[in-house]
């Protein structure tokens, strides 16, 4: 084993430390979550689509934010892989991915904000 050598010797010994160290791209996934995690708008309506497939109008309403600035958002999170799309005739629909990378965000939000996920309410 090649023993790294770095500038400034502090006299620790570094060699099992950082032989594993994982490749920047590895961590593309976590930037691209942290990314998504900047504006408070696009990541309520990536949770809302975490809980039910939603058109664009109905989206604009439920955030109080007009479409053009609604399909903004959903094109940034379906760019990053956080949301799909589905046509049906004219209207498209959105929710959430059921990758990892989005479940992980989902929870994250919920555990960051101390909520749950909506509990749907008992036929009478």
């Amino acid at each position: 084993m090649q023993q790294k050598h770095f500038p400034h010797n502090h006299g620790q010994v570094m060699e099992n430390e950082f032989e594993n160290i994982p490749e920047s791209s590895q961590f593309e996934t976590v930037a691209e979550i942290f990314k998504q995690m900047n504006d408070g708008n696009r990541l309520k309506i990536f949770w809302i689509l975490c809980h039910c497939e939603e058109c664009v109008i109905n989206l604009s309403a439920m955030v109080e934010m007009s479409s053009p600035a609604v399909s903004h958002h959903l094109k940034q999170l379906k760019a990053s892989g956080f949301i799909v799309s589905r046509r049906a005739g004219k209207e498209v629909y959105y929710k959430a991915s059921e990758n990892e990378k989005a479940q992980f965000l989902h929870r994250m939000i919920e555990q960051l904000l101390e909520i749950s996920c909506p509990v749907p309410k008992e036929k009478k």
